[in-house]
């Protein structure tokens, strides 16, 4: 089985499409897909949200040739690779190694089973969810009903679901029974204004301007924000539980714990 095996059937359960659609409707940038074919035969899969020299590492050790991210392992174009650098030191490491990249993006985030959604699960969806940006087959950012519990309730719960220490909390310990959660660094002034006409209580997301937390707070709501890592890798790993028997090579999955 080579890498573009691999691909495809990771294309097919999470297409690239919805990537693509995102980027043009929305005037987004991406990097998804194959992004280093080494060309030989894989033998064995890691799964790492992060192409980190611990995922490279890991797929030594486990005899793996192939690692499947979600963060493009490359994003902007490059004009050259250095082992000095810290990007150029783990794409050498990986061609030295025989090992390929797969990067799956957006399309992890859009699909209707990606990291958006199951971030929204962890934090207790009850029902139906609205989504904050639409594309055909997909959505991103979502308004829904989780169970009644306090402000530091609701907080406790994240912190032991998403198996995570640095977690923020903004606001007063009222009642919560309505949340939007926007997973990565996903909040901006649209997706504020969605949480509040959407009778949300709190939002949850990662990496938010200080601006954003200002308007949260003046807006009613309150703002519970994990690391980026936490809110994304918790899908992730749903992603690479729904996979690994699909793909017909032996698959483990790396968490970088220092970043939950």
């Amino acid at each position: 089985m080579k890498l573009a095996d691999v691909y495809k059937v990771i294309d097919a359960a999470y297409p690239k499409r919805l990537s693509d659609e995102y980027v043009k409707n929305f005037g987004a940038y991406d990097n998804s897909g194959m992004l280093l074919d080494t060309g030989d035969d894989i033998a064995g899969a890691v799964f790492s949200l992060d192409l980190s020299q611990g995922a490279i590492s890991h797929a030594r050790e486990t005899g793996a040739n192939l690692i499947v991210t979600h963060h493009p392992a490359i994003f902007r174009a490059v004009s050259d690779f250095r082992v000095q650098d810290v990007l150029g030191a783990r794409l050498v490491a990986c061609m030295r190694g025989g090992i390929g990249v797969i990067s799956m993006h957006l399309n992890f985030d859009f699909a209707p089973k990606g990291v958006d959604y199951y971030l929204a699960e962890g934090i207790g969806c009850k029902g139906s969810a609205l989504t904050f940006e639409n594309i055909e087959g997909g959505g991103y950012g979502r308004a829904y009903d989780v169970p009644r519990r306090t402000f530091s309730a609701f907080c406790g719960h994240i912190e032991k679901e998403f198996n995570t220490k640095r977690l923020l909390c903004y606001g007063e310990d009222a009642e919560i029974a309505r949340a939007a959660s926007f997973c990565g660094a996903g909040v901006d002034g649209g997706a504020i204004r969605f949480a509040k006409e959407n009778g949300a209580d709190v939002i949850i997301s990662s990496d938010v301007k200080h601006n954003y937390i200002c308007d949260i707070l003046e807006s009613g709501m309150r703002l519970v924000v994990l690391t980026h890592y936490a809110s994304e890798n918790y899908g992730f790993k749903k992603i690479y539980q729904d996979l690994r028997g699909k793909l017909n090579v032996p698959s483990y999955f790396y968490e970088d714990e220092f970043m939950l």
